[in-house]
């Protein structure tokens, strides 16, 4: 049996079908099958690489990193000890991560803060990633940009610091004009069905007079529950995020009453929405069991919010990997 430094052999190699170009080094023996490692590739004794992984020029990967599964480094990608890139993730050209916030010369921590790239996503090129984060499933960095903070799942982020700017595979919903229907009816049904079938848009009727104008809501006709609470948004810098739970209770109906605020749906099986509330004439069902996202709150916005149940802690849920696990569970969901 080999040193654990040593390479695997090549009768080895080539059962597993990696393939080492010959001018790569790699020390380590935990490369899965269908892998491939170019030309001045680094790989030290300790990472682990999974299989159809494709490692491209000039990588260094030190020790305790590991690679999933159909995972691609681009040429001048550095690993450093700590980071965990899940399966099917693709890092972009010249990405830097770091794993020290406070680095000296000559002095290394006892342990080196962990950085996690899950499942799916997407770093652009020259992006640069900050020690400790996360890197959410299915999210994009776009190239160049700064992440100093978590990047939520299916988040699209850019800039220097990186700020969230969509949603990955989520439809825009693109609205009718803000028109006077002729009843609740009409107006129902001038407004589409969205993807996340349990979550609806509704049309509030509009009086207008030499007085201003006036919306409003009437339960039953145009509200689908009693509310229990009402609370407002605003002052909202425009690159913050709010929101980001679900609720395993709680219905909630929402109005943007000033300004504007992108709203994204998600109901945890692949259906996702993203809406813009730019008028008091629409309204925003969300029931339980579907994950909300607030973000792109205009400077004026003013959000007004009414829910089916006071406050209770133990309704909402904030982590979208237990969200996804109740979706699948079957847990709540019922409008």
């Amino acid at each position: 049996m080999p040193s654990h430094s040593a390479p695997p052999p090549a009768d080895l190699r080539k059962l597993l079908d990696v393939y080492v170009h010959p001018q790569a080094l790699v020390e380590s023996q935990q490369i899965g099958a269908g892998s491939r490692v170019w030309a001045f590739s680094h790989v030290l004794p300790g990472a682990r690489i999974g299989c159809d992984a494709n490692i491209c020029d000039h990588v260094f990967i030190e020790n305790d990193v590991v690679v999933g599964d159909r995972v691609t480094v681009k040429c001048g990608v550095q690993l450093w000890d700590g980071v965990r890139i899940e399966d099917d993730v693709f890092i972009g050209p010249n990405v830097t991560f770091s794993n020290d916030a406070f680095p000296r010369s000559k002095q290394r921590p006892e342990r080196f803060v962990q950085t996690l790239v899950r499942k799916g996503a997407s770093i652009g090129s020259n992006a640069t990633i900050r020690p400790g984060l996360t890197i959410g499933a299915n999210a994009l960095v776009s190239d160049g940009a700064v992440v100093t903070r978590d990047v939520p799942p299916n988040a699209i982020v850019a800039g220097n610091p990186a700020h969230i700017t969509g949603y990955a595979n989520t439809p825009h919903l693109d609205l009718p004009g803000q028109t006077v229907a002729a009843g609740p009816a009409a107006a129902a049904a001038e407004l589409p069905r969205l993807n996340v079938a349990r979550a609806t848009l509704h049309r509030l009727p509009k009086i207008v007079d030499m007085r201003g104008a006036l919306s409003f809501g009437e339960i039953g006709a145009h509200l689908p529950f009693t509310p229990q609470r009402f609370f407002m948004v605003y002052d909202v810098p425009s690159r913050e995020v709010r929101g980001e739970h679900a609720h395993r209770a709680c219905h909630q109906f929402l109005v943007c009453v000033k300004g504007s605020v992108g709203l994204v749906v998600d109901d945890g099986t692949g259906q996702r929405d993203e809406i813009l509330l730019d008028s008091a004439r629409l309204g925003l069902h969300i029931p339980p069991m579907v994950w909300g996202i607030q973000y792109q709150f205009s400077a004026d916005a003013v959000l007004l919010v009414l829910a089916s149940d006071t406050y209770a802690a133990d309704d909402y849920i904030r982590n979208y990997d237990e969200f996804l696990a109740a979706v699948a569970a079957g847990a709540g969901g019922q409008a």
